[in-house]
Order: structure tokens, then sequence, then C-alpha cells
């Protein structure tokens, strides 16, 4: 009954450490040794390896690293094994982090000076008062409802989208198709954190940002495919857009000469807005094995018909 690991292989040394401490009678191995393949029972991974079913015929349970299942196909899974995504408290910290850092830099110009100094130019840009700055939040699983619980502290107005009803104190709170519109009027820097799905993927596009306020600023870190790029380009060069903080592209990495990179109104980052800790990480695995075993419902499972 084996654990196998197939990620980051520098974690997946301390994923070893921590199995080897915590939970000392259950082998654990490391992709791609994966030994006798019909012993493993339950495989952790970010890209999944092909023919996962056939490969592994006793396979009980499928983890993500990640906060996001998209990278799967669902459709080489047999219904009867679980997919669960990562819900350890390191993702949710990391990306409250790095959500902050992007919204407070975009509410304080940090592009617009970034370009300054570049240019050697002395400037003042006059400061807006957050009370004035609405930041609105795509998607409010535990990663967006994390986020704005952070960003209440500094009284930014907060609204929040989601498919379905959430209630979140002190955030308007929006759900649905019909209402989105409403939603993105009131909404000075965008935060997509939705799942990719085949409902949301292109959404950031042209009559999004047309519906935003001229000038409002986005920050994507959700996935790539969320965004249209030609769309995107457009409304920064037309001025509907002021700036944006990526922190996913598709394909990723980017090519060499593509107009993120240069682009003097975007920030790009590598797909690092959080990262899994594996300290936490094993917990939360070991957790949900337990859980299996004794026939308990799974914080985490992905409902196949939604995609998350």
């Amino acid at each position: 009954m084996t654990v196998l690991y197939k990620a980051n292989m520098v974690r997946g040394a301390e994923w070893a450490r921590f199995f080897a401490e915590r939970a000392p009678n259950l082998p654990f191995r490391l992709w791609p040794d994966i030994g006798d393949p019909a012993e493993v029972r339950y495989l952790v991974a970010w890209v999944p390896p092909d023919d996962i079913a056939a490969t592994f015929p006793n396979l009980e349970l499928v983890f993500s690293v990640g906060a996001g299942v998209d990278q799967f196909d669902v459709s080489m899974l047999p219904p009867h094994i679980p997919l669960v995504r990562m819900l350890e408290p390191g993702i949710a910290e990391t990306m409250v982090e790095y959500v902050t850092m992007a919204v407070l830099g975009l509410h304080r110009d940090l592009l617009r000076f970034i370009a300054q100094q570049r240019e050697q130019v002395w400037r003042e840009i006059r400061i807006t008062p957050a009370a004035r700055r609405r930041v609105g939040v795509m998607g409010l699983g535990q990663l967006g409802q994390a986020v704005l619980e952070r960003l209440k502290a500094f009284g930014f107005p907060l609204a929040g989208w989601n498919r379905s009803p959430r209630e979140i104190e002190g955030v308007a709170c929006y759900a649905g198709t019909d209402t989105l519109p409403e939603f993105l009027g009131n909404t000075d820097i965008l935060v997509c954190l939705l799942p990719l799905t085949d409902e949301t993927r292109g959404i950031l596009n042209a009559d999004l940002f047309a519906r935003l306020p001229r000038g409002a600023a986005l920050v994507n870190v959700g996935r790539g495919g969320h965004l249209i790029e030609a769309d995107f380009l457009a409304a920064l060069d037309s001025g509907a857009l002021c700036g944006a903080v990526l922190d996913v592209a598709e394909p990723e990495p980017l090519p060499a000469g593509h107009p993120f990179w240069s682009h003097p109104r975007i920030l790009l980052t590598p797909h690092n807005a959080s990262m899994t800790t594996p300290d936490t990480a094993v917990d939360f695995v070991l957790e949900i094995i337990g859980r299996h075993r004794r026939g308990e419902d799974l914080p985490g499972r992905v409902d196949r018909a939604r995609g998350y």
C-alpha cells in the first residue's frame, strides 16, 4: 500500500522526510521510482502520469498537489477513484500574501513608479484613499474568502462574485451570471480566483473589461485560460485597463518575445502566487487517507460535474 509523489522533486524530498516521521509504516515513493505499480494506492501529483488507471490498477485516491485540478483529465480517471484538491493552510496563506501585494501595488500605482524610475522621472502621483478603491474578487472558495478577509484591514470597499450564493461579513456578494455586470461596474481592482472550467475559460475578455470602470486593474491568479490575450492587450493599450498583475499564463512558461514579458503595465510572475507547504500538506494527505479508510466524507473532493 504505497503513496507515490509526482511533482517538484526538491519539495518531494521534504514530503518523504515528513512521511517517514509521521507514517513510517506507509511506503512513500518519488516518481519515477514507482516500485510495484500494483502496490500504489495513493497518487499525489501536479501533472499526472498518462493512463493512470491502467498503470496503477489498485489506485484508491488521487491528490492534486495544488488547489486547482484543471491539469487533470478527469475522463481518464475511473469514477470510483476520488480526486482531491489540496486544502492545506500553506496554499491559502501564500495566496493571501500575493494577492495583498498585487492589490496594494496596483492601488498605490507601483507599475507607474517602476516605469518612472526606469525613465529617471521624479513625479508625484496623487494618492487615492483605500476607501475609494473598490476591490472585487471572482471566486469565493477557500482562497477567495481568505483574500477578502485580509483585505478588510486596509479599508477597501469589498465585493465578491461566485457561481453560487455566499454570505461574507463586510463583503457585498453577488451570485450567478445575471449579477456579473453589476459586480464589475463596482470594481476598480478585479481579482480572478476562479477555477478553470468550460464555463469560466475565456471569461476575462473584451466584454468583461468593457463593464469595468475605465482605468480599472486586473490581478489574475486563476489560470491563463481565463484570459483572452488579444482582448486584454487591447484593453491595456486603450486605457480601459491601467495595469495588471499576472501569475498565470497559457502556455507556461511563456515563449520568448511574448508581449507580456515587456509590457510596461504588466507585472508577470511564474505561477508561484501560492505554494503547497510540505509539512502541512503531508498532514492533510494523511488525514484524507484516514478518512477514506473509515468511509468518511473527503474535504477537497472534486465534483467532476462542476470541475472543481
